[in-house]
């Protein structure tokens, strides 16, 4: 083998590492962008959002390349488990049931939740008051959960993203619907679509289908939940908790 052969191997061999290397230093973020103000996609195709600033934030902080990776809510968790990507910062409740499919940083954010419907409506929020109320949630979330459990003969209706259900709503399809109550308000109520609409009803309260704050989804005992956590800690000393929150929120979302 020549000296120019053995140069050109050698040459190949670095740049196959130096493209191992790029790849493991990359982190893949799976995300939604259309749960406004948390994600969203913009006109020009750029994601935006407050959790897609948190993924920025902690990838700047575990000095990892971040690698944006969208998908559908309700493929979250299976799109995780296949190695699509290696977190989901997708405003994912901490719940016992998840637990048992994946691993969770610390919370990002405390999870509030509530019902909006047109404003002057009134119904029985109860099981029976309830019967044939059509309610429109998110598909695969707690707020199922939560629905199911307390309004079981309710006309409870499903939706892949969260856009869809507030346009049922506004098209008189749906009385009510149940989602985060920072996105109702930021994402719907306080936009000229949710004009004539209101919250009804106080902010949810049941752990064992909303959880206990929002959470990083990894996969089952990765490591890096605690990398995630220790980032989290991180940029709320730091400021750039504060900073990416008040650009979205008048109020800090940590909780206590």
């Amino acid at each position: 083998m020549t000296f120019k052969t053995n140069l050109l191997a050698a040459t190949a061999a670095a740049m196959v590492l130096m493209g191992s290397t790029a790849m493991a230093d990359a982190l893949r973020i799976g995300v939604e962008g259309a749960y406004a103000p948390f994600s969203k996609k913009e006109a020009d195709g750029s994601l935006s959002g407050f959790d897609i600033d948190m993924a920025h934030a902690l990838c700047e902080k575990l000095e990892r390349e971040c690698v944006l990776v969208e998908q559908e809510w309700d493929g979250m968790i299976p799109a995780l488990i296949a190695k699509k990507y290696d977190a989901i910062v997708a405003s994912m409740s901490i719940t016992e049931d998840r637990k048992k499919r994946v691993s969770f940083s610390g919370k990002y954010y405390d999870n509030l939740s509530r019902f909006v419907a047109k404003q002057g409506a009134e119904f029985d929020m109860t099981a029976e008051g309830t019967k044939g109320v059509k309610i429109g949630v998110l598909r695969g979330t707690t707020l199922q959960c939560y629905v199911e459990k307390h309004f079981p003969e309710a006309d409870i209706r499903l939706y892949n993203t969260q856009e869809d259900v507030f346009a049922d709503l506004t098209a008189g399809r749906l009385d009510l619907q149940l989602s985060n109550t920072l996105g109702a308000l930021d994402g719907f109520l306080n936009t000229p679509q949710g004009e004539g609409f209101a919250f009804y009803g106080e902010d949810l309260d049941d752990p064992a289908c909303l959880g206990e704050g929002v959470g990083v989804a990894v996969r089952k005992g990765d490591p890096l939940a605690q990398e995630l956590s220790a980032a989290i800690k991180e940029i709320r000393a730091d400021g750039t908790y504060k900073t990416i929150n008040d650009k979205y929120f008048p109020v800090d979302i940590y909780g206590n």
